[in-house]
């Protein structure tokens, strides 16, 4: 009778371990405790009497008292569990949260077939159609192969054993993502730096980091760029200034130039008006040549200013020509260059001594533009015919009716020492040739006529023999 309450307490700790054992079931995932480590064996406490088998080799390190995910695989004279079932049961239901939540799951790309690409994710198979593995056309697809991607899961039944996942549609979030990042921090003047993405014979496209900006084929460089691929190459580090901004449309324009030194800055410090120079021919047009100065500065060797007997057929690409500096346009960044010595002094000075109004000059025409022509009185020395005063009819084209070096006579309109113009007209000369032609015809005719004969006169000279005229 004594041994009783020992025995029944033994039979109610067995009761109770199997009702503790009969809570779990094969499937169920529950947090553990490792206890103890026997060679391949690692037991973990489940939370009953009875400690579950874990097989070693489905933990890195294993040590007592660590906590452990599993999921019971078998229920009976012992409790079996796996760590690594445990992880891939998560990860399952993480694919099913992620249709919901459109959170990414990491797959590994393990082969090709028709139409896609079989992908591995949480132990899973999966299939990304050709046209959502990447938002890039023209890729090698079998660079794909093998590759650790993040996916979007777009279906997920597990029932089916159906998953559709998308790496594209992760790309296109992405960037997107980033270019509103980058249109929030873009203004005007600011400096951006980037990667040419692409190259065009109008410009160069660079990525900013998930938009382009636009440097036109005028904003790479100072100097004259024929083609961006002669200064630019795919992939090559800029950096740019943003100098316009179209929100609405998307679009933002960058000068590379912008942040470079400005070389103007250095030719207006040294280069004087009458200073020589000495280039090289970089381009040819009907109305002159380009010589460069400098990096980044071409001046132009007007025909006009060549010297005499010279024509253009002597000054090809890469020909070195020297001369001199014969006019400087800050405004308009112009260099007037020419090959006929300037004089040493200052020609605009006391010009209203050689030159007033109403006076009657010679020149050479130097050029001709859309609103006149350009007339050298002396070295140094340009005179504007506004095309009022070339005497043309209406819709004449002065740079047609006028050709460089011809000579021309004109009349001074106006002198403006200060401004350093003269304007003249050549209407107004020929006006005043036909006048003085005129009253010279009419002076002649009365001189021819004589004074007024009486009768007694008339008679005496006709006595004398004279002829009545």
């Amino acid at each position: 009778m004594n041994d009783q309450p020992e025995v029944m307490n033994e039979f109610e700790a067995a009761l109770q371990q199997g009702l503790e054992v009969e809570n779990l079931r094969v499937g169920d995932v529950v947090q553990g405790t490792i206890v103890e480590i026997h060679g391949d064996v690692v037991l973990v406490d489940v939370g009953g009497k009875a400690e579950a088998v874990l097989q070693r080799e489905e933990l890195d390190q294993p040590g007592t008292g660590d906590p452990v995910e599993v999921v019971v695989t078998a229920v009976g004279e012992q409790i079996e569990v796996s760590h690594r079932l445990a992880l891939e049961q998560k990860l399952k239901d993480q694919l099913a949260d992620a249709v919901e939540s459109g959170e990414p799951v990491q797959g590994k790309v393990s082969g090709r077939r028709k139409g896609g690409f079989d992908v591995i994710l949480a132990g899973v198979r999966g299939f990304c159609p050709m046209s959502q593995i990447s938002d890039q056309r023209g890729e090698d697809l079998d660079s794909h192969l093998g590759q650790l991607y993040d996916f979007k899961v777009l279906e997920y039944e597990p029932d089916n054993h159906k998953l559709v996942v998308s790496r594209a549609a992760l790309l296109r979030e992405e960037k997107e993502k980033l270019r509103k990042e980058v249109w929030e921090k873009l203004e005007e003047g600011a400096l951006v730096k980037g990667s040419v993405r692409s190259l065009a014979d109008f410009g160069a496209f660079v990525d900013l980091g998930g938009v382009d900006g636009l440097v036109h084929v005028t904003e790479i460089a100072h100097q004259r760029v024929q083609k961006p691929a002669d200064m630019l190459s795919l992939g090559q580090e800029v950096e740019a200034k943003v100098i316009g901004l179209d929100r609405d449309k998307q679009r933002i324009s960058l000068s590379i130039k912008a942040t470079q030194e400005d070389p103007w800055e250095k030719m207006l410090e040294e280069t004087k008006v009458g200073s020589p120079f000495e280039g090289q021919v970089v381009r040819k047009a009907p109305f002159g040549v380009f010589v460069q100065l400098a990096p980044g500065i071409d001046g132009l060797l007007h025909v006009s200013q060549l010297k005499p007997g010279e024509d253009l057929s002597a000054f090809e690409p890469g020909t070195v020509v020297n001369g001199w500096i014969k006019e400087i346009n800050p405004d308009d960044r112009r260099i007037s260059l020419t090959l006929r010595r300037l004089p040493d002094r200052d020609p605009w000075e006391r010009i209203g001594m050689r030159y007033q109004e109403g006076q009657t000059v010679e020149g050479t025409v130097e050029h001709g533009v859309d609103f006149g022509v350009f007339v050298e009185l002396e070295a140094g020395v340009t005179a504007l015919v506004p095309i009022s005063e070339t005497g043309l009819e209406r819709g004449a084209d002065p740079r047609e009716a006028f050709k460089a070096g011809e000579k021309v006579v004109a009349k001074v309109m106006s002198v403006d020492a200060n401004r350093q113009r003269i304007s003249l007209s050549i209407r107004a000369q020929k006006k005043d040739a036909e006048r003085n032609e005129y009253l010279k015809h009419m002076n002649k005719g009365e001189a021819d006529e004589g004074p007024a004969v009486t009768g007694f006169g008339a008679q005496l000279m006709k006595a004398l023999g004279g002829d009545k005229k």
